[in-house]
């Protein structure tokens, strides 16, 4: 196992691993299996998101979070209590995945994936950002809180008009997602910062399509935004070059 990168005072050590280059070395023969076929298995998901192939969803769309899990399990990351924590957001987006693919299970699956970004957070603070001062985490959450204010009482206002009791949870929900790019931010690493980013387009888009305004396009932008998010955070986990 590679040896893990301990982090600086500012937590910017991590600031960091994909500038240059993968390492592709701690991506041992496993860990590309299981990221070929989770690929395969994202296409199929979005071929029957795109066609409305509702068993094959039920199928590809577990499948690859199950492979996602497995190439975290297999590579050799930098920190390994790091990748403990997105071994669990991932079994709970998994959970979350299959929640939502389920007629009223909207509350559990959001919760599920609540679950998820609080554990991505604790990954990111027990290992890449642990140190960060104040101030830095103020300038990152700055963007983040930005996009909030911009769509976030739309999506409230549509929950509210929807069932006003999902207000509350869908309200913490957002704080937690912004939590969890802000974290992104403070990494300083790209991939992690476009993984963050893209789960959060995501899961942005599924409160429009859900609360405001539904449009045809959005169902396969959800997906491929989501999986390609999750499959770079998972990636994020790999040292840097030496």
């Amino acid at each position: 196992m590679s040896e893990a990168v301990p982090p600086t005072a500012t937590g910017r050590s991590y600031g960091r691993r994909f500038a240059s280059a993968f390492t592709l070395s701690a991506m041992n023969t496993l860990a590309w299996t299981a990221l070929a076929v989770a690929a395969l298995a994202a296409v199929l998901d979005w071929y029957a998101v795109a066609r409305e192939r509702t068993r094959l969803e039920y199928v590809a769309k577990p499948a690859t979070l199950v492979l996602l899990i497995g190439v975290a399990l297999a590579l050799e990351p930098a920190d390994a209590t790091q990748r403990a924590w997105w071994v669990g957001a991932l079994v709970f987006s998994l959970a979350g995945d299959v929640f939502l693919m389920l007629p009223g299970r909207f509350v559990p699956g959001l919760a599920s994936f609540l679950v998820a970004h609080l554990a991505y957070i604790a990954g990111f603070w027990l290992g890449p950002v642990g140190g960060t001062g104040p101030l830095e985490f103020l300038v990152a959450v700055l963007p983040v809180a930005v996009l909030a204010v911009v769509l976030g009482p739309r999506i409230l206002a549509g929950a509210r008009a929807h069932d006003g009791r999902l207000v509350g949870p869908v309200a913490n929900y957002l704080v937690v997602i912004c939590a969890m790019a802000a974290s992104a931010l403070l990494t300083g690493d790209p991939v992690a910062i476009a993984g963050a980013g893209l789960f959060f387009g995501s899961d942005a888009m599924i409160g429009f399509r859900n609360f405001v305004a539904s449009k045809p396009w959005m169902d396969l932008a959800i997906i491929t935004t989501y999986h390609v998010g999750q499959a770079l955070l998972v990636l994020s986990l790999l040292p840097g070059p030496a």
